[in-house]
């Protein structure tokens, strides 16, 4: 079966086709330097450069993966959440070429498929999903941080998220105070890789809680009272390297702490990672470290996975095909604030007539 998805939740555009586990193409376009000159995304902006990435990056997926439209066996999106102007172009584009093509179509959870975006590797890309393994998996990005218990493949419980800022977002907002440029979270990364980590301490929201949920607002609000007391020290070049690590320490520490006690808690032997700060260079030491300590494995996404992709999309799509989940409607809204731990048997979920079966 040949499957072509699109994945347009925020500010990247990406089209993918797989095929029976392996992707064909996965081309992604980044919306970085636009929303640069904001400090952020701007999601009328994000909206726009949707509708105008969306063609080429879909001839383009198409031409790697040497298939035309005609030759697709089904049809997968993004559904939600997301901004909803994003979600809507990608979204409703897949249904119109579903509906078009005669093709199955499903509305993929965008963090249910990072959940599976560990499981792609190799070169080419291919789906590793016969070594799955029940795993404590940790989702954490410029939007969202979130804790979950994936039980068995299709299976999965949320444990915890964050009750506000997500370690991305206090990463960019801790960079803005000090005069990184956006996206900051990366600036950061460099920056602290010559600093003294224990320069600085910082508090570690919520690590000693019992529960598994997050907070980094607090975080973020007592580097702005230290950098009002300290001004000085935004004028040194090995002052503010010092600054990022101590910060930088603090997030990744609360980050590894959660996912490694949940796995001792619930007897699993696995934990991943996906989702843009998991390319954080402190964050997979220290991760893997942890992990090894505690006699657990790990298994990561490859950097090219970790942000925004439809091949996450179309891989989990595949799989939900393969083992009969319902299927969606070309008519079918958007899903903009859809629960990590909602059904996914949402109204308008049911298939129009001619998508009943995959092979018509």
């Amino acid at each position: 079966m040949i499957l072509f998805a699109l994945e347009t939740s925020c500010d990247e555009t990406s089209a993918a086709v797989v095929r029976d586990g392996r992707v064909l193409a996965n081309v992604v376009s980044s919306q970085i330097k636009l929303h640069a000159e904001y400090g952020g995304v701007v999601p009328e902006l994000a909206a726009r450069e949707q509708l105008r990435n969306l063609a080429p990056v879909t001839r383009r997926a198409l031409h790697e993966a040497q298939t035309t439209a005609a030759g697709l066996d089904a049809v997968a999106a993004t559904r939600g959440p997301g901004l909803p102007g994003a979600l809507m172009v990608g979204c409703k584009a897949a249904q119109a070429l579903a509906f078009a093509l005669r093709k199955p179509f499903l509305g993929i959870h965008h963090h249910e498929a990072h959940l599976y975006s560990p499981w792609i590797a190799g070169d080419p890309l291919s789906a590793d999903l016969e070594s799955f393994q029940p795993n404590i998996s940790l989702i954490v990005s410029g939007g969202h941080t979130m804790l979950v218990h994936v039980e068995a493949e299709l299976k999965h419980r949320l444990l915890g998220a964050t009750l506000d800022d997500a370690a991305g977002e206090c990463f960019d907002k801790v960079a803005k105070l000090i005069g990184l440029p956006y996206p900051g979270g990366p600036a950061m990364d460099r920056l602290a890789e010559g600093g003294n980590s224990k320069a600085f301490h910082f508090p570690r929201p919520m690590m000693d809680q019992p529960n598994d949920d997050f907070s980094f607002s607090g975080l973020k609000t007592a580097v702005r009272y230290f950098l009002r007391g300290h001004p000085e020290i935004l004028d040194g070049a090995q002052r503010v390297r010092d600054l990022c690590a101590s910060v930088q320490a603090a997030i990744v520490e609360t980050l590894v702490n959660k996912p490694v006690r949940a796995a001792r808690r619930l007897g699993v032997r696995w934990v991943t990672g996906s989702g843009g700060v998991t390319c954080n260079r402190a964050l997979r030491k220290e991760l893997a470290a942890a992990c090894e300590q505690n006699a657990l494995r790990l298994r990561l996404a490859e950097k090219s996975l970790c942000t925004d992709n439809a091949a996450m999309i179309g891989i989990l799509a595949e799989r939900k095909l393969a083992q009969g989940v319902s299927l969606t409607d070309v008519e079918a809204e958007i899903v903009p604030n859809w629960p990590m731990d909602q059904s996914p048997d949402l109204p308008g979920d049911a298939p129009r007539p001619h998508q009943s079966a995959i092979n018509r």
